[in-house]
């Protein structure tokens, strides 16, 4: 039996909801990451001899929910192939490839030094064009705490979300999980607000959460507060195998970004997104455009 079969039994077994947090990560202690991995094909079966989680069963408990996403910013939505930032986007997905094949790569924090420098939008676009690629699955997970913007940008549920389940309410897993219109795309929004996020990412469910949902997915995205005003994005750093920084062109202070990589020193910074590019601060970008989208008539935008 392989070690996702083995790590999933396990987890089936502890249901973490009904345990203090704690025991909930002890529960999560020797579930190996399997970035990559390929989703579970096959059942198998737990002590007791009730069905162990399996991709069939998983996924039949996901909610289908109506999603209206903005499509200012929701670029993968429209049914136009290459709009303003299409392509850069595209690209991201390639190198984060690349990456992968030298280290493990699974689980991504997405976070950025200062708020509305598009921690949000990065996070949303790159989980729509990981999709985009026949098969593969990405789940987005709002852990913005503080200040959610997802389910606002893609027009999705609230809540529940992953306040509920990091409080220990009684919500498991698949009953946070949203599944949207587009194929293999799906969220777990932030939730209802609370007065002690710091304390809730720190509890050990946010480990066992991913270490359960991991193999279920190709990519999992983490959008996390603002790394330079608070402690949250270096706790959710602790259980993902990269971060990426979001700077914004012409706005992120030198020293907000310097702040903010050194509360990454000892993590895996895996590249910078700089957001905002104006046409005249991007040739490439406005010749693409120009030259390929629309038979020679789309233009570039910011």
């Amino acid at each position: 039996m392989s070690r996702i079969h083995e790590a999933l039994k396990k987890a089936e077994q502890e249901r973490a909801l009904s345990q203090p947090p704690g025991a909930v990560e002890s529960a999560a202690v020797g579930l190996e990451p399997q970035p990559g991995a390929e989703p579970i094909a096959s059942p198998s079966v737990r002590a007791g001899g009730a069905p162990a989680l399996t991709e069939e069963n998983a996924f039949a408990r996901i909610r289908q929910t109506n999603w209206h996403p903005d499509p200012k910013t929701m670029l993968f939505f429209n049914s136009e192939e290459h709009a303003s930032g299409m392509e850069e986007f595209r690209t991201l997905r390639s190198r984060l490839y690349q990456a992968r094949q030298r280290q493990p790569l699974a689980k991504l924090l997405i976070t950025s030094p200062l708020p509305k420098e598009g921690k949000s939008f990065t996070t949303a676009n790159l989980a729509q064009v990981m999709v985009r690629q026949q098969g593969r699955r990405a789940l987005m997970i709002d852990a913005d705490l503080r200040n959610p913007q997802m389910h606002e940008l893609l027009g999705a549920e609230p809540a529940p979300g992953l306040s509920e389940y990091l409080s220990g309410g009684g919500t498991d897993e698949f009953s946070i999980i949203q599944r949207g219109p587009m194929e293999n795309l799906f969220l777990i929004p932030a939730g209802r607000r609370t007065e002690n996020p710091a304390e809730l990412v720190a509890n050990g469910r946010m480990r066992f959460l991913l270490n359960r949902l991991e193999p279920l997915f190709d990519w999992i995205l983490i959008d996390s507060p603002p790394a330079a005003l608070v402690s949250d994005a270096v706790l959710l750093a602790n259980y993902c195998d990269g971060v990426i920084l979001v700077l914004r062109s012409n706005n992120t202070p030198v020293e907000a970004a310097r702040r903010a990589r050194k509360e990454f020193a000892d993590r895996n910074v895996v590249g910078v997104v700089l957001n905002g590019i104006s046409p005249e601060l991007s040739p490439y970008a406005q010749y693409y455009y120009s030259a390929y989208a629309g038979g020679g008539q789309g233009q570039a935008k910011n």
